[in-house]
């Protein structure tokens, strides 16, 4: 989204490989994770592009009133769900803007329908748990600027004129009187679909800030110092002709359409709070049916912008309304710093960028890769930092929604590193640098995304795939990293256009089975064998020489072996650990005392 990019442009590179280098020791620590989302698969999903499952609630232009870049009134249509992402249609050339500013006032028309529609798809996969994105009413096309936390974007149910009429016939500030529209009714099916395929979901929580449409932020713009919402924020000065002044407030990271909501010694202040510990408990517990009806957990976002106070009390509240519930973190930031948030009072887990670090420096990279030392380290440094039930619950992901997407990242090898935040978001944004590769990854490249998948799904913690990675989407960072999802039943145009419009020779779009198929075998062991769920780490072997790596993974007797080549020739070896007890290759079932593993590739191996 637009403001996150402005947040990665002000992060220094405070994070770097070289913070990785402090020794940190495993400390022991009661478990207070939860039991189901250890070692689960997640998918995430960015409801907006994900599928069109109801043509008729498609957004209107008048539906992006508030939102970047702030034009609701030049030519709109519901963009073409297979066009080439960057050939800018008709409609868009009538406003005579470049394709950057045309890619903000995109909507596909993705809602929840066409979750539900594509749930056996996301089963079939073997997917376990599904983290949305946010789906609460905005005017942005990713609802990171909500209006309000009660209510799912009216754009994403069945009648999004007749859901803002109900709205507007509720007091917010009354949760007795809250309705339930037609799109919350659809989201509550959305949980019980999921639920009936016992996987399992959560919410996008925003609670830094708020969009400056949403209902408090209007009232206190409209009434100033009489609203009933005047100190839910930070108000620098009131409008008033007499003074001089103008209305001026604190928005986050200067980005005025996006007020935060105020904070005392205490975190968020009462009015505000009240107001998104109600929002919690409706989508828990909706209309008091029990928790099996509500959201499993929730995502926090930009969890370092809202004070420790704030967090540990809504846990309590959480944890109250379902002891199970499970509770993940945005946060970018090395171990020392994430350290506080995980003592068991605030989350069970974050997104895990830190484990996309080490991975991009030994995988995605080439001449710059780090050595299998460096990377075995790390990962054990990252491993052992939080206690053992947080390493299972962490969410290891390649990429997101605000990062390059995995088959982008291995066809710009060698540039700057993930881990290095804020430089590395702007250099792979088309937008900043036109150097940057934006086209369809070579064979070659997808061998290499085949194996860190393989890796991401084998190694001890929860895996989790951004959308279309399983199928082969590409593309740079946001907003390329969000384009609509690739379906096995759509015919795509091929990407031919430049964002200058200029052309270049066909990159042919489609749903790539062979990944999926990929993906999907890798999965299936993830679901056969226990050990890889929730089995213990031991490092087998480090050869920096050959770039080969092994581990095992091991639970009640039950081991696994996994040896990666990551050199660009075979290596042929009898390891010691496969002389004294029969291990068989997994698939073929055959007893191996000797492996070759092809370059870029992996054996997997089971007692």
């Amino acid at each position: 989204m637009n403001f996150k990019m402005k947040l990665k442009k002000i992060y220094t590179s405070v994070i770097t490989s070289a913070l990785f280098l402090t020794n940190f020791t495993c400390f022991a620590q009661k478990d207070f994770t939860p039991d189901w989302s250890k070692g689960v698969v997640w998918y995430q999903i960015f409801p907006e592009r994900f599928n069109n499952g109801d043509l008729k609630n498609d957004p209107k232009v008048k539906d992006q009133n508030g939102a970047y870049p702030f034009d609701d009134t030049s030519d709109f249509q519901v963009h073409p769900w297979t066009s080439d992402w960057y050939q800018l249609q008709s409609y868009e050339q009538k406003n005579g803007k470049n394709i950057w500013f045309n890619l903000q006032r995109r909507r596909y028309g993705g809602d929840l329908q066409g979750v539900i529609d594509k749930l056996d798809y996301i089963k079939s996969l073997g997917v376990d748990a599904i983290y949305m994105t946010p789906v609460f009413w905005s005017p942005s096309s990713h609802k990171y600027d909500a209006l309000c936390y009660h209510h799912v974007d009216p754009t994403f149910g069945p009648d999004p004129e007749g859901d803002k009429k109900l709205i507007e016939s509720e007091d917010p500030m009354d949760p007795g009187k809250w309705v339930w529209t037609k799109a919350d009714l659809l989201a509550l099916k959305l949980i019980e679909e999921i639920h009936k395929r016992k996987m399992y979901i959560i919410f996008d929580g925003v609670f830094n800030h708020v969009g400056v449409k949403s209902f408090a932020f209007r009232d206190v713009e409209k009434n100033q110092q009489t609203s009933p919402y005047k100190d839910w924020f930070n108000i620098a000065s009131w409008r008033d002709s007499a003074k001089g002044t103008t209305f001026q407030y604190k928005s986050w990271f200067g980005v005025k359409t996006l007020p935060e909501f105020k904070e005392d010694s205490g975190g968020i202040v009462h009015g505000p709070k009240e107001y998104i510990f109600n929002s919690t408990r409706r989508w828990m517990n909706p209309m008091g049916k029990g928790t099996a009806y509500g959201i499993d957990g929730w995502r926090l976002d930009v969890a370092y912008d809202v004070g420790h106070p704030f967090w540990k009390d809504w846990r309590r509240l959480v944890k109250t309304v379902n002891p199970q519930a499970y509770i993940t973190a945005e946060l970018v930031y090395p171990i020392g710093q994430t350290r506080p948030y995980l003592q068991g009072d605030e989350f069970d887990a974050t997104m895990n960028y830190n484990f996309a670090f080490i991975m991009h420096d030994f995988f995605v990279q080439d001449s710059t890769a780090s050595s299998v030392t460096a990377f075995d380290k790390k990962l054990k440094e990252l491993r052992e930092a939080f206690g053992a039930g947080v390493a299972f619950n962490m969410q290891n992901l390649m990429d997101s929604h605000d990062a390059t997407r995995i088959g982008s990242a291995v066809a710009n090898a060698d540039g700057k590193k993930f881990g290095e935040w804020g430089e590395y978001f702007n250099w792979s944004q088309k937008s900043n640098n036109k150097n940057y590769n934006t086209r369809k990854p070579t064979s070659v490249q997808l061998q290499k995304q085949k194996l860190i998948a393989a890796f991401q799904i084998l190694y001890l913690g929860s895996p989790m795939i951004y959308y279309g990675d399983e199928c082969g989407m590409w593309g740079a960072n946001d907003p390329d990293c969000r384009k609509p999802m690739l379906w096995p039943e759509k015919k795509y145009d091929a990407e031919t256009f430049n964002p200058d419009q200029t052309r270049h020779d066909p990159d042919a779009v489609a749903f790539n089975s062979e990944l999926f198929a990929w993906y999907k075998k890798i999965i299936a062991l993830h679901k056969q064998y226990k050990s890889i769920r929730l089995g213990s780490f031991s490092t087998l072997l480090i050869d920096d020489t050959q770039k080969v790596y092994a581990f095992s993974r091991q639970y009640n007797g039950e081991k696994i072996i996994v040896i990666v080549n990551r050199g660009k020739k075979p290596v042929s070896f009898a390891p010691a650990f496969l002389q004294n007890v029969p291990y068989k290759e997994v698939n073929s079932k055959r007893i191996l005392r000797q492996v070759t593993v092809k370059p870029m590739d992996l054996v997997i191996l089971s007692n």
